[in-house]
């Protein structure tokens, strides 16, 4: 059943100006939730609803209640939950109460809304606000779905077998670190690490000399599941609560020298930086399309198959990453844009990634993060990382001010953006997720 209804209207404006915007990333139809306070005031962190270029302040909002004609008790009931300023709790609920919220907003910021006097002093200007990680994130799991990236990458170190067997059969995934997981707008420290150079001998501990991004997407789990019971594909949908943009930060020379046999750690877990605003699968709505494997793969297990994931499991997003050197922000040069490509080139979907990670009864929790892996797009040019965009380091990248790059510099300011722009919708977008490359530490004493 189709869940596009009255908050999707691409004809619908809001009071708030700055909301009608062609270029806004925060239309009516989107009202992403995020954690933030009034810069500089040290006051207690509070949730809100981005609408164009302004917060409205949940917790000041329902105490401006009651503020339209959809206003009732089961709904400030739902609202004094945001209130609080905990968003697990809210995340835990159904996902038709956190759908009739969206109404209640919607409604209350529409313009002509009789909500518009009680609301216009409850706006915060994004400006002058100061974001936080959005809620509380209990664990993280990274996943490698995207089947371009994983590919280019596997030709650099496998030529003649880039993909291993498993890969097109199950969902991989691995465990990653949540205590380092920053907004955006943090800096990332270049991480120390175990190095070692094809003709040494035996490593040494140095600065990471070849620091790298991934473009990726992240999924929030809301309602949880009990230890032991999986989720299936029917309700998996239900247990999604939405989406910010991950840069899962890569240190690769460490990477090559640690990841056998286990995998992923030190190379990963010194630094991830997400978007502050999550966009719920709700706004996403009107942006699934089909999905499938191409002809020939192998077909999905039934466990993680169903006639509604085929048919619309996948989201069309328009993923780009930015590079601003500091040689450019000195001279007030703005960023430049080093590639773009789309979510829907993922070769396994969102609900495919919840449903596999509790199909062995692993209990996920209201808050909980799924990393999607790089998404890197099917063209040269197109690669999430700077591994696949140099060449492994081979190729140098020209910038248009001259400046070269194969790995990130000390400085650098990397920014991830994303948006959704279908015929017959509004735009909607994701907000910056952006972090500066600070210098590793001289030692370790």
């Amino acid at each position: 059943m189709s869940l596009i209804d009255h908050t999707h209207d691409p004809l619908a404006r809001s009071w708030v100006a700055s909301a009608n915007a062609d270029d806004t990333d925060f239309p009516i139809q989107n009202l992403p939730f995020g954690r933030f306070r009034r810069a500089g005031t040290g006051e207690d962190w509070r949730l809100g609803v981005a609408i164009g270029d302004q917060i409205l302040d949940l917790k000041l909002a329902v105490g401006a209640g009651p503020w339209d004609l959809r206003w009732s008790s089961p709904l400030q009931r739902l609202l004094e939950v945001l209130a609080l300023g905990d968003l697990n709790v809210f995340m835990a609920l159904s996902a038709a109460e956190r759908r009739s919220v969206r109404h209640g907003l919607f409604a209350g910021l529409r313009e002509g809304s009789l909500g518009e006097a009680a609301l216009q002093s409850c706006l915060v200007p994004q400006a002058v606000a100061e974001m936080s990680l959005p809620c509380f994130i209990g664990d993280y799991t990274d996943f490698y779905t995207g089947i371009h990236h994983a590919t280019t990458v596997g030709k650099l170190f496998r030529p003649d077998n880039p993909l291993l067997p498993n890969y097109k059969w199950v969902p991989i995934g691995y465990h990653g670190r949540v205590s380092s997981i920053g907004v955006s707008g943090s800096t990332v420290r270049r991480p120390l690490g175990q190095l070692k150079a094809p003709d040494s001998e035996v490593p040494v501990l140095a600065p990471c000399k070849r620091l790298d991004y991934e473009l990726e997407l992240a999924a929030f789990v809301a309602g949880g599941n009990a230890l032991g019971e999986p989720i299936s594909m029917a309700k998996a949908d239900d247990h999604l609560f939405g989406v910010t943009l991950l840069n899962d930060w890569s240190a690769r020379d460490i990477q090559a020298w640690e990841y056998q046999p286990l995998g992923p750690f030190l190379a990963k877990n010194f630094g991830s930086t997400i978007s502050p605003w999550i966009v719920t699968m709700d706004a996403l709505e009107p942006f699934r399309v089909p999905f499938a494997h191409p002809e020939g793969d192998p077909q999905p297990l039934p466990y993680i198959d169903s006639a509604k994931n085929r048919s619309e499991g996948g989201y069309d997003i328009d993923l780009e990453v930015w590079l601003q050197t500091a040689a450019m922000r000195e001279k007030g040069e703005p960023a430049t844009r080093l590639m773009r490509s789309n979510f829907k080139h993922a070769y396994w979907t969102l609900a495919q990634m919840l449903t596999h990670h509790a199909s062995n009864g692993c209990n996920l929790q209201p808050g909980d993060l799924m990393g999607t892996g790089t998404q890197s797009g099917p063209e040269a040019g197109e690669g999430g990382s700077m591994l696949e965009l140099s060449q492994g380091g081979k190729q140098a990248m020209t910038l248009p001010n001259g400046e070269q790059r194969t790995f990130l510099l000390d400085g650098d300011t990397v920014i991830l953006r994303a948006h959704t722009a279908r015929p017959g919708t509004r735009r909607i977008g994701f907000g910056d997720c952006a972090a500066t490359i600070t210098p590793a530490p001289s030692s370790i004493s």
